[in-house]
C-alpha cells in the first residue's frame, strides 16, 4: 500500500477552501457543487470537487474521511472519471435525514443507489475502488469493520481514467470534509472472498 500525496492530484473544480494539517486535508465545498447528468432532474452538474490523478487497471485506491454530513445531499468519497459523460462517484451521502452508502454510475446519464448506514456519523469511512477484469468494484467500511460491497460497474480495459477523493455540497454553504488518507494498492484478487 502506497500513500498518495495530496499534491499529486488536480481538482476538477476548485473548492472554496483547502487547508492541510497533521490531521489531514480539510476541503470546504462551494455551495451548489455536485456531479449529476440528466436522469429525473433534467440538469447536468459537473462542479464536484474531485482531486484526481491517473489510475491504471490492476490498481485500487482507497480514500478515508470523517463522516460529518448533517445537511441534505452533503457527500464525500471516491470519484473515478474517464470523461465528462463517463464517471463514477461512490461514498457517503446525507439523504432525507440519514447517512447512506451509495454510488452514482454515469454513462451519458446518471443512476443512483443508496443504502442507509445508521451509526456511521462521526466515524471514519474508507471507500475503495478496485479496477480489474474490465470492472470497477466499490467497497466501503467504517473504522476497522468488515468491507461492504457497494457496486460493481463496467470500466473497460484500456480506458484512460483518473481517480481520487471528492466532496460536494449541492444544497448549502459551509460543508468542510476532513480527508485523512489517500492510498493505492493492488486491485482485489477476486470479487468475492474465498
Amino acid at each position: 500500500m502506497t500513500t498518495i500525496d495530496w499534491s499529486e492530484g488536480r481538482w476538477t473544480t476548485e473548492p472554496e477552501n483547502v487547508r492541510f494539517s497533521e490531521d489531514g486535508m480539510f476541503v470546504t465545498a462551494v455551495e451548489g457543487s455536485d456531479a449529476w447528468r440528466i436522469t429525473s432532474y433534467g440538469f447536468v452538474h459537473d462542479t464536484e470537487h474531485a482531486l484526481l490523478r491517473p489510475m491504471v487497471e490492476g490498481q485500487a485506491i482507497e480514500v478515508s474521511f470523517r463522516v460529518d454530513f448533517p445537511e441534505q445531499f452533503d457527500q464525500a468519497g471516491v470519484f473515478v472519471k474517464a470523461d465528462a459523460e463517463t464517471w463514477i462517484k461512490a461514498g457517503i451521502e446525507s439523504s432525507d435525514g440519514e447517512e447512506s452508502l451509495g454510488a452514482v454510475v454515469t454513462r451519458g446519464e446518471s443512476d443512483w443507489s443508496l443504502s442507509p448506514v445508521p451509526g456511521w456519523a462521526g466515524r471514519i469511512a474508507t471507500v475503495r475502488a478496485s479496477w480489474s477484469a474490465g470492472a470497477l468494484t466499490i467497497r466501503a467500511r467504517v473504522d476497522d469493520e468488515a468491507w461492504r460491497l457497494v457496486r460493481v460497474a463496467p470500466l473497460p480495459t484500456g480506458t484512460a481514467v483518473q481517480a481520487g477523493p471528492f466532496c460536494c455540497a449541492p444544497t448549502r454553504a459551509g460543508l468542510t470534509v476532513q480527508f485523512l488518507d489517500w492510498v493505492t494498492t493492488d486491485a482485489d484478487p477476486a470479487l468475492h472472498a474465498e
